[in-house]
């Protein structure tokens, strides 16, 4: 191996030696309404390594942003269980949606803005019922957010992925024109 081939693979090596593996990571897919502000929201949580938009529920083969009907607009997040649990994701992902909807989200209404988790495992879908009844109780209503069974995901297009990154300036007028940080507020004062 020439000197520069090998320093390069040790420090590659060393750079990765702390690093989990990709294989320990975990998924978990969540509908929460317009699924920029889901991405947004939710790639901020401890534990998090990467959040992409897409559709899930649906039954028909390659959904596209005109076509998706049957699908909810949801994300997929990728995140290190060794620094969160799905439990503790699924409970940051109720705190950044109105889970009392049931008719959309904020300003997005209609059947592909409702809110769910699919669950993927019996312990997933016991730890989305835990949250889900906390959150009925700390808001003394009726949740409206579905649990699901997990279903084949499937990307969205590229130009929505980092939507809010990507185009700052459009991502929060319709996030400030829609009024989603407003009633966020209102419907978790207090909690």
């Amino acid at each position: 191996m020439k000197p520069s081939l090998f320093a390069a693979a040790a420090i590659l090596s060393f750079s990765l030696a702390g690093a989990a593996p990709a294989a320990a990571y975990r998924t978990a897919v969540f509908a929460g309404g317009c699924f920029w502000s889901v991405e947004h929201d939710l790639e901020h949580l401890p534990g998090v390594k990467d959040v992409v938009v897409g559709y899930a529920g649906g039954s028909r083969p390659n959904p596209t942003y005109p076509n998706h009907e049957g699908y909810l607009e949801a994300v997929r997040i990728t995140y290190d269980p060794a620094k969160t649990s799905y439990q503790a994701l699924t409970d940051g992902f109720f705190r950044h949606i109105d889970p009392t909807d049931g008719g959309g989200q904020i300003c997005d209404r209609g059947p592909s803005y409702r809110t769910a988790v699919f669950v993927a495992s019996p312990d997933e879908r016991k730890a989305a019922e835990a949250v889900k009844a906390k959150v009925a109780g700390e808001l003394k209503r009726p949740v409206a957010t579905m649990i699901l069974p997990a279903s084949k995901f499937w990307m969205a297009e590229a130009y929505h992925q980092d939507y809010a990154r990507k185009n700052p300036i459009n991502y929060n007028a319709y996030r400030i024109g829609c009024g989603r940080d407003a009633r966020l507020k209102a419907v978790w004062a207090g909690r």
